[in-house]
């Protein structure tokens, strides 16, 4: 007996049975009865199976004909389904359908991107009980159907050396320090050249991605002829309509500056800059997926340089570099402001607090405030500098900003903000200078050009080749006991006095 597939469609077991019968003289009735199918379907292949084979047996036949005659022999039977039509979905449970489908498209459009769209079993149920006849399969088929778009077709791109730049941002998780937190990386590729590379920061605010491209144009010494973006807020200021863009202020600053074109992709169309994407993902993968614990914040930064330079040495980025347009000065990108120092020498910059030099109190000071750094400077000339603090109401302090005023109140630097905000030199303070104020800011006096830290490693080379010796008091003890002695005597004496 045939043994018809889940469908009742003949395979080609059954039609290899029904020619083996047919060959030993059986009747296309008995045939069917045998193999449980119909007679004609029977006659069908019988037929084709004679046509076939005399064919072969032509004397004139060529060569192509008989190729073709030995596919048909050989091949497994052929159903054509493209016109059948579903016997129990009809044009009600169609215009059911498509009412269901426009409602799960409202909500899409009122509550954006979301996970609560109905699945097909759902819809499935929906139909079922409003007393539809109707299989899931068939459900399943027509909502594909009416959902699914023509895909798109991607055009393969190739660019000229120094022609265009891809631009974007990633995250990354990272333990500095012991603490975990998410940092982010101003990501820029070269498809020409197949040249990635990467700066690590804090934030991906409007500083930072500018302070990426000047990092990038000056450690090329070039300028790409184009700059695609996606439609990020540093970049897209505002939208008018679905097409029509208002770029960002300080971006168009920068592209009048250094002679770039700005190109701006499609919403949701991170296939038009398909070269940074990936390259996002290789950079975190290769410097970070292994390695991600380190003491500090530039340790982090220095490792994913050495990564990028080994990222790098199969692209043709030296190539292209004499492709690149001419380079301009380091464009500066601060925000210049003024404030006067208020009467603890602080001048405070986004809620945070930094000292300046104390003569300085009272009067105007100009501050310039880069991504991680803030200078301050007076009559134009740089008086001190600061690392931006990422906190808020926090106090970055120098203690040689208060040396004049403490030299004049010693007593002053024990419990100051200042001594207590390095720890190392408070240490060094209480455990040796304490009762030696003077010559502590004396040596700090004359350190005053040095960092900090190299202060505190003369202080303490200082107390270990200089140690203040304090001269000891001998005192007689026989002398000692007759003073106690007097001291005695003399309260009795006024006792009596007072009781007579």
């Amino acid at each position: 007996m045939a043994v018809k597939g889940w469908d009742g469609v003949i395979k080609i077991m059954d039609k290899h049975a029904i020619i083996k019968l047919k060959q030993q003289g059986v009747s296309n009735r008995k045939a069917a009865k045998i193999l449980n199918i119909n007679r004609k379907t029977v006659a069908i292949y019988w037929n084709e199976y004679k046509n076939n084979n005399a064919l072969l047996n032509a004397l004139d036949v060529n060569e192509k004909e008989v190729q073709e005659a030995q596919e048909k022999i050989c091949e497994a039977p052929k159903y054509n389904a493209q016109n059948r039509k579903p016997r129990k979905y009809t044009t009600e449970i169609d215009s059911r359908l498509d009412e269901i489908l426009e409602s799960e498209s409202e909500k899409c459009k009122e509550l954006g991107r979301h996970k609560q769209q109905l699945t097909n079993l759902q819809i499935h149920q929906l139909l079922v009980n409003e007393k539809f006849d109707i299989g899931y399969t068939t459900i399943t088929n027509k909502i594909k159907e009416k959902r699914n778009k023509p895909k798109e077709c991607f055009i393969k791109q190739s660019y000229d050396f120094g022609q265009r730049l891809e631009y974007d941002f990633g995250e990354v998780k990272l333990e500095i320090n012991g603490e975990i937190s998410t940092y982010h990386l101003a990501v820029l590729s070269s498809p020409a050249a197949n040249f990635r590379w990467a700066y690590l920061y804090k934030n991906q605010k409007q500083d930072v991605f500018m302070d990426s491209h000047v990092r990038f144009f000056d450690m090329l010494n070039g300028v790409y002829s184009e700059i695609v973006y996606d439609n990020m807020r540093n970049v897209v200021s505002k939208f008018i309509g679905k097409t029509e863009k208002i770029l960002n202020e300080n971006l168009l600053k920068l592209s009048l500056y250094y002679g770039f074109d700005i190109n701006v992709t499609n919403c949701f169309s991170g296939n038009e800059k398909g070269h940074v994407e990936g390259s996002v993902k290789i950079i975190r993968n290769k410097a970070f997926a292994l390695t991600y614990k380190f003491k500090t914040f530039d340790d982090a930064r220095e490792y994913l340089d050495t990564i990028l330079i080994e990222l790098n040495n199969d692209s043709t980025i030296s190539q292209e570099i004499k492709h690149l347009q001419p380079t301009k000065p380091k464009l500066d990108l601060a925000t210049v402001t003024v404030q006067k120092p208020n009467k603890y020498s602080f001048v405070r910059v986004d809620n945070n607090h930094y000292s300046v030099p104390e003569y300085l109190v009272g009067r105007v000071v100009t501050i310039k405030k880069y991504y991680d750094t803030i200078g301050f400077y007076s009559n134009n000339i740089l008086v001190c500098e600061h690392k931006k603090i990422d906190g808020h109401n926090e106090i970055s302090i120098e203690i040689k900003h208060y040396l004049n005023s403490l030299n004049k109140k010693p007593g002053a630097i024990k419990n100051s903000h200042a001594l207590k905000s390095i720890p190392r030199l408070k240490a060094i303070y209480d455990t040796n200078f304490s009762r030696n104020t003077r010559k502590f800011i004396e040596i700090i006096q004359e350190n005053d050009d040095k960092p900090i830290e190299e202060i505190v490693l003369i202080l303490e080379t200082y107390n270990k080749s200089h140690i203040d010796i304090i001269p000891s008091i001998q005192i007689d003890k026989t002398a000692l006991s007759n003073i106690a002695t007097r001291q005695v005597s003399r309260y009795n004496e006024l006792c009596l006095s007072e009781v007579e």
